[in-house]
């Protein structure tokens, strides 16, 4: 009786601990993103033309996002840095909006990976493939048919648009202005102590932002996470709609949509689960992962930048509105690509290297 009672105010304590920990690394993911809008200001007119000019091609900006994204794994991290900058006027929501749609195919890499574990076994990298594989295809998919329309008629921007002007007429901008009062300090510190060096700043911020969205993810992952794995198939992938709504609500509180689907790949290689449970939790992971943009784009109290952090919301759900429908699309093409990753293994290497790493790269050389 006494150790139990022991235990558990321990247990108490470590949880207290923990939520003590996250709001610190919430505070400096947000300081980050502060600080590298400072040091982009302070870099002036020549850096923000070259900026510019690179990005002014919609299909470069695309493979930037999928090629940033997929060396860092995490497009939490990449649609930070694109609010970051939207909120510094380094770039505009055109030029954003093609850099979260490739970030929303990069981070689908991690996933990917994960399922090249299962190499040894065909009946299993069937499996595990193909539930892993089925989020890129969503997201290329989506892609291929919601760039064209963002190019020609501004779809999503003027959505995005839309939303951010209904969210500053209702106050939500002015909100999070004491939220900004208590980061400044912090930022004004920092810039003060590198002022002489501006690339210095960037790093710093660059690197306070992947430390603390890095941390935020392992312990998010440690209270959340392995308490919900008991009712993964019991519960949460009893019907379609089920599996998306969990899914969008623990890659929010996560903040990791490679967290939440990489964890399935496991289960779906065993056999637990079908590619037509897997596919709809995906794009709840897909909606769940854009709560990181919002929170970057609050500290920036830019209208611009919360359209940003939109379009990446309202990307993720017109293509649910086409996809999840249309289902025997994507889940087709995944069940075509993992029976040749099954014939041939080396396969998923080569998509993987192609996909992520060599046509982005050929492709910012050639018109970067």
């Amino acid at each position: 009786m006494f150790f139990e009672k022991v235990r558990k105010e321990k247990s108490k304590y470590l949880t207290i601990g923990k939520i003590i920990l996250l709001l610190l690394l919430v505070y400096a993911f947000l300081v980050s993103i502060s600080l590298m809008g400072e040091g982009m200001k302070i870099m002036g007119k020549e850096f923000t033309e070259k900026l510019l000019a690179s990005t002014s091609n919609a299909f470069v900006g695309l493979f930037i996002g999928i090629l940033t994204t997929s060396i860092v794994q995490s497009s939490s991290s990449t649609t930070s840095i694109v609010v970051g900058l939207v909120g510094a006027h380094m770039l505009n929501l055109q030029q954003a909006i093609p850099i979260i749609m490739g970030a929303n195919i990069g981070t689908s890499i991690t996933n990917t990976l994960v399922s090249l574990g299962y190499l040894g076994s065909k009946t299993e990298l069937n499996r595990a493939y193909s539930a892993a594989v089925v989020h890129d295809i969503f997201n290329v998919l989506s892609v291929c048919i919601f760039l064209p329309l963002q190019i020609t008629f501004n779809l999503i921007g003027s959505s995005a648009t839309f939303l951010a002007d209904i969210f500053e007429k209702s106050g939500g901008l002015h909100f999070v202005s004491p939220l900004k009062i208590i980061v400044k300090p912090v930022v004004k510190l920092l810039v003060s102590l590198f002022a002489d060096n501006v690339w210095l700043i960037e790093i710093v911020a660059l690197v306070i932002l992947f430390v603390a969205l890095r941390y935020i993810v392992i312990l998010m992952k440690s209270m959340v996470i392995e308490k919900v794995n008991y009712f993964f198939d019991k519960v949460i992938f009893r019907t379609p709609l089920i599996g998306l709504f969990f899914a969008t609500v623990v890659t929010a509180i996560v903040q990791s949509s490679s967290v939440t689907t990489s964890l399935i790949v496991p289960l779906a290689g065993a056999g637990l689960l079908k590619l037509e449970q897997v596919f709809p939790y995906t794009l709840g992971a897909n909606v769940g992962t854009t709560i990181t943009a919002i929170m970057a784009s609050l500290v920036t109290e830019d209208k611009t930048a919360v359209a940003v952090a939109f379009a990446h919301l309202v990307f993720n759900i017109y293509g649910i509105i086409i996809f999840l429908p249309l289902k025997f699309i994507p889940i087709s093409i995944s069940k075509g690509l993992a029976n040749l990753a099954m014939k041939n293994r080396a396969f998923p290497i080569i998509f993987v290297l192609f996909t992520f790493i060599i046509i982005p790269l050929i492709f910012i050389k050639l018109f970067g």
